[in-house]
């Protein structure tokens, strides 16, 4: 797949994920989030948690869940401090780590708490 068309699939993606979490109840606080550590994918609101999304794309599930590495795991926490540093309760905030996997016919796989 060209860059250009890998980056269209990875924004089609988000977006899907984005709109099974809306039907889920979760607001959407924030796509493609980028602070100085790094970016967020995709950041809810579900209750008093903020969520934090992941989103990978590949052919299958597993494939998709390869691509996330320890490197790209320390900027998305980065990045995830800098982000409830904005919120009321800041570093103390109720928060969870999810990874939303995409296949090739674009399915989703969500891992709630994925990232401890």
């Amino acid at each position: 797949m060209s860059g250009s068309m890998s980056y269209h699939a990875g924004l089609a993606a988000e977006e899907a994920v984005a709109r099974l979490y809306s039907k889920s109840g979760h607001v959407i606080a924030a796509q493609r989030w980028r602070g100085r550590g790094g970016e967020i994918d995709l950041i809810t609101q579900e209750g008093g948690d903020t969520v934090f999304v992941e989103v990978k794309k590949a052919d299958t599930h597993a494939q998709a869940a390869e691509r996330l590495g320890p490197r790209q795991i320390g900027r998305i926490r980065d990045a995830a401090s800098e982000y409830m540093g904005t919120l009321p309760d800041g570093l103390l905030s109720s928060v969870r780590f999810d990874v939303a996997l995409v296949d090739a016919t674009g399915r989703i796989e969500v891992l709630e708490n994925a990232l401890h």
